[in-house]
């Protein structure tokens, strides 16, 4: 259960750095599963069959892998988008229901809330991911407070296998601007461009939680790290999923993957209202 200074905090700001989330044990378990599935999608990210996701993003679907990839140098460095990680390895099961996170995401998500999208993000030397969101967005963003309490529709859990510093291309942010009642006139920039932009430096086994209302982005990597975040994205149940590539489809889950989850993970990927 999140406690009040954590309600006031994430209300405050949009977002919360929890240290320490994950355990030692996992981070490492993670970090080499991670690594695997970065060599996988290098070696297959030309490849076909290929699909060209909503707003023109090209990705190779990666049958045998369970994974859907987008390569990108727009931003100064390589990119490796690889969206539905959960099919490649069981060791991502562990993020499936982990019982730290759904007792945050259970504080600031009134509806039952469900899993619709998951990102592992690679970024090498040179790359940074332009401000977005932030102030009055797509109501599929929003961020509310009524009679009982915060509810959000999508928010995001970043998951942290090594340290990432501002050298090395810290998720970044504008706190508060959840809340602005004015769209940021700065656009898509290099976050270092933009006043109130702040970096988040982590540790391994960090974790940040944040609203997708709240404006965003990630700090150039000026180092020789390739950095590399697990993103877990909730909503209400009624959202299909929000991966780029599966945009407004059912979430892609292999049935070898749904085979060795336990019921409580299976359901946080229903969009049906019948699953309590």
């Amino acid at each position: 259960m999140m406690t009040d200074i954590e309600k006031y905090e994430f209300d405050r700001l949009g977002y919360l750095v929890l240290p320490g989330l994950l355990s030692s044990t996992a981070v490492a378990q993670l970090a080499d599963a991670v690594d695997r599935l970065e060599q996988h999608a290098l070696a297959h990210k030309d490849l076909p069959p290929r699909l060209t996701a909503p707003w023109g993003s090209e990705y190779h679907h990666n049958a045998e892998g369970g994974y859907h990839v987008n390569a990108s140098d727009r931003a100064g460095g390589l990119t490796l988008l690889i969206e539905d990680f959960f099919n490649f390895d069981p060791a991502f099961d562990q993020l499936v229901n982990e019982p730290k996170t759904m007792a945050y995401i259970q504080g600031i998500i009134q509806e039952r809330p469900t899993i619709n999208n998951s990102e592992l993000r690679v970024r090498y030397k040179g790359n940074y991911s332009g401000t977005h969101m932030g102030g009055p967005i797509s109501q599929k963003y929003r961020y509310v407070f009524n009679t009982k309490g915060i509810d959000c529709m999508m928010v995001r859990m970043i998951y942290f296998v090594h340290d990432v510093s501002a050298e090395e291309g810290a998720f970044c942010v504008v706190p508060g601007t959840h809340k602005s009642n004015y769209q940021s006139p700065y656009g898509r920039v290099p976050p270092e461009a933009e006043p109130g932009m702040i970096p988040l430096p982590v540790k391994a086994g960090d974790a940040i939680l944040f609203t997708e209302n709240l404006r965003h982005g990630g700090f150039i990597n000026h180092s020789d790290q390739t950095r590399k975040t697990l993103h877990v994205g909730y909503g209400p149940f009624w959202m299909k999923s929000q991966n780029i590539a599966t945009m407004e489809q059912d979430p892609y889950i292999l049935p070898a993957t749904q085979a060795r989850y336990q019921e409580e993970q299976r359901k946080l990927f229903y969009t049906r209202p019948e699953a309590r």
